[in-house]
């Protein structure tokens, strides 16, 4: 690669980082600002800086409930979401059956299927079978409709697991379930680690369906925490920033987690290659 496209290439990464790191600087340290300095020094350091928009909301135990609250739906979520796809996905990978292609497709479409047409039929299903007010409503929801590309994106990792590798595990006395569970899923490790971080972001950041089945306040869940808190003290923007990044936090932890699994588990599989 000559020096003009590494230059270039540096400048795209540097921009793309500055337009995902700034906002996020800005929120973090607007929370220790009060409002009068974010309307006359909304980009510098704090001065003097103001802890008690952060303190207060930690010491406050309705944020605590919402922060648990996401953290149950979300992992039942990813619990749920890879049990049930990665054992379809070996069905779809590694074995041969009538129609298993079109099957297969039925997921596929379900990618091109929006949320939102859904969601009036979907809160009439779960009134009628009694999920509303209920953790359930928003887990079985968010599991199936995040099935589809979990699906498609396990499939295309299992299939890239030598055949040789199986025919040795059955020569062995390895059954299937056997195969899929002691080899197929360690060496999965980097697909497991990704599905399982697009499944957690995507439960944590989700409105609309908790907002729709959660009329029930202690059953909040950070997203509409943050809306509820924003229209509480639509006038204390600081406080409301400081709200914002808190409820960032735990999602931002897991990832940088995720990620080390992920590297972790990339660099085995390239050892062991």
């Amino acid at each position: 690669m000559t020096r003009p496209k590494q230059v270039a290439l540096h400048g795209i990464s540097i921009a793309i980082g500055a337009l995902i790191v700034i906002p996020v600087v800005f929120g973090v340290l607007g929370g220790f600002k009060d409002n009068g300095q974010l309307t006359t020094n909304p980009i510098g350091l704090p001065d003097p800086w103001v802890p008690e928009n952060y303190t207060g909301i930690l010491s406050s135990g309705v944020f605590w409930r919402q922060l648990a609250n996401s953290t149950i739906i979300a992992l039942a979520t990813v619990f749920v979401v890879v049990g049930a796809s990665s054992m379809a996905a070996y069905i779809f990978a590694r074995f041969s059956f009538r129609g298993r292609e079109a099957l297969f497709t039925v997921f596929g479409v379900g990618l091109m299927f929006p949320f939102a047409v859904a969601i009036l039929p979907l809160f009439i299903l779960l009134r009628n079978i009694g999920l509303l007010d209920n953790p359930l409503g928003v887990i079985l929801p968010q599991a199936a409709f995040a099935l589809p590309v979990t699906i498609i994106i396990l499939r295309g990792f299992f299939r890239t697991i030598p055949a040789e590798i199986e025919e040795a595990a059955t020569l062995d006395g390895c059954g299937a379930f056997a195969f899929f569970w002691r080899i197929l899923l360690p060496l999965s490790r980097p697909a497991l680690a990704t599905v399982s971080v697009l499944a957690l972001v995507a439960s944590w950041n989700n409105f609309m369906l908790p907002l729709v089945v959660f009329t029930d306040q202690s059953w909040w869940t950070l997203p509409i925490g943050v809306s509820a808190f924003q229209g509480q003290y639509a006038t204390d923007t600081a406080r409301v920033l400081a709200y914002v990044v808190l409820s960032m936090v735990p999602a931002l932890g897991f990832y940088a987690v995720a990620e080390r699994h992920l590297v972790g588990g990339l660099l085995g599989g390239a050892s062991k290659g």
